[in-house]
C-alpha cells in the first residue's frame, strides 16, 4: 500500500467559452487517483470537508479505486483553485484557501505509526507548506520515515507561497525526510532564482517533433544540492523537453526526453508523473524500509526504466481534459538484467 497525503480540493478550470468547469483535483488526490488507474494499492490521508464540494470530492477518489480508510472528515469547507489555461494548455493558479478543511490537521488525525502494510509516503505539495497544518503533517512524516520510502514533491504555487528565503529553507528541510524527489523546473527556478530564462522548449516543435534538450547547468547543481540533503533519487521535470534525474547509483545526471502528444491539458500531469515513479519503484523492489538499499542502489538504467514510465503516465494525463489519466493498462516493467516483474 502507498498511502499518498495532502489535499483534495475543486479545481475550477477555464474553458474557450469564459464559463469555468468544477472537476476534483489537489496533487496528493490526483497523485492517488492516478497510482489507482494503475493497479496500485492506494489510500488517501487528506481531510475532506463537509460540504458538497467535500461530498463530491469523497465520491470521487473512492469510485476511481483509492482506498479510502485514511479519509477524515472535517467540519471546515473545502478548498478552490482557479485554474487558467494558456494555448498550450498549462495552467496558472489562483486558490481560495482561508480556514478550509485541508490545512487545519490536529495530530489526533494522524495514524502514528503508520499501517504495517504501508511501503510509501507520497507527500509534499500545499498540505506541507499551509499553516496550520503543515507543521503538524512534517513532524508526523518525520516520525514515519524510518517505516517508508518517502516521496516529496513541493510542488510551489507562488500565488500561495511566503517570502523566498523562506519557502526554500522549508523545502529544503522536507527534502532531508525524503528518499525520492519530484520536482519541476518551474519550482527550482523560482526557489533558487527570481529571474528563469525564457523556456521555448516548453511546448513541441510546430511539426509535433520533440522539443530540443539540452543540459541546464543550473538545475543540475540545484540536484546535486538536494541529493546532498539525503534523498537517493532527484528528478526534475522540464515538460515536453524532458526529464533532469540524478540518484546515489547513477551520480552522473541524465536527461531523458517524452515522446511527442498532442497536449489537451498539463493539469495533473506532475501528479501523474508522480505516480508512475512509484509505480516504477514499486516494480524493482525499492519501496518499503527493506527497499530503500535498494533504491540508493539503482542503476542508470534502471532508473531510466523508471522515469520512462512515468513519463508515460504523464503523457496520459495530459491528453485528456483534467488531471484524471483515465483507464491505464501498462505493461510490467522490463528492468536490465531482470526481465519484466512479475
Amino acid at each position: 500500500m502507498i498511502t499518498v497525503v495532502g489535499e483534495a480540493l475543486i479545481d475550477l478550470i477555464s474553458a474557450e467559452s469564459g464559463t469555468y468547469r468544477s472537476a476534483p483535483g489537489g496533487a496528493p488526490a490526483n497523485t492517488a487517483v492516478a497510482l489507482a488507474r494503475l493497479g496500485v494499492p492506494v489510500s488517501l490521508l487528506a481531510r475532506i470537508g463537509s460540504d458538497r464540494f467535500g461530498r463530491q470530492l469523497r465520491s470521487y477518489v473512492g469510485s476511481r479505486g483509492v482506498d479510502t480508510r485514511d479519509l477524515v472528515a472535517a467540519q471546515e469547507a473545502s478548498t478552490l483553485a482557479i485554474a487558467n489555461l494558456d494555448g498550450y494548455g498549462h495552467a496558472e493558479y489562483d486558490f481560495y484557501v482561508r480556514g478550509t478543511a485541508d490545512w487545519q490537521w490536529d495530530p489526533a488525525e494522524l495514524p502514528d505509526p503508520i499501517g504495517a502494510d504501508v511501503t510509501a509516503l507520497h507527500v509534499g505539495s500545499l498540505a506541507l507548506a499551509m499553516a496550520p497544518g503543515a507543521d503538524v503533517l512534517e513532524e508526523w512524516v518525520a516520525r514515519q520515515r524510518e517505516r517508508v520510502v518517502v516521496g516529496y514533491d513541493p510542488n510551489i504555487r507562488p500565488a500561495l507561497a511566503g517570502e523566498r528565503a523562506a519557502e526554500r529553507a522549508r523545502v529544503e528541510r522536507q527534502i532531508a525526510l525524503a528518499d525520492v524527489v519530484k520536482a519541476s523546473d518551474d519550482d527550482v527556478y523560482w526557489l533558487y532564482s527570481e529571474n528563469r530564462p525564457p523556456r521555448p522548449q516548453d511546448a513541441p516543435e510546430a511539426d509535433g517533433a520533440a522539443a530540443p534538450v539540452g543540459a541546464d547547468p543550473f538545475l543540475e547543481e540545484a540536484a546535486r544540492s538536494w541529493l546532498a540533503l539525503g534523498p537517493a533519487v532527484v528528478a526534475v521535470t522540464r515538460g515536453a523537453a524532458g526529464t533532469l534525474v540524478i540518484g546515489r547509483g547513477a551520480a552522473a545526471p541524465m536527461y531523458l526526453t517524452p515522446e511527442p502528444i498532442e497536449i489537451v491539458d498539463t493539469v495533473g500531469a506532475g501528479d501523474a508523473f508522480n505516480a508512475g515513479l512509484l509505480d516504477a519503484l514499486g516494480q524493482a523492489g525499492a519501496l518499503g524500509a527493506a527497499g530503500r538499499a535498494r533504491l540508493a542502489a539503482l542503476t542508470p538504467d534502471e532508473l531510466a526504466v523508471c522515469v520512462g514510465h512515468a513519463q508515460r503516465v504523464a503523457a496520459h494525463a495530459c491528453r485528456r481534459v483534467g488531471a484524471d489519466p483515465g483507464e491505464l493498462e501498462p505493461a510490467p516493467l522490463e528492468f536490465p538484467g531482470r526481465g519484466a516483474t512479475p
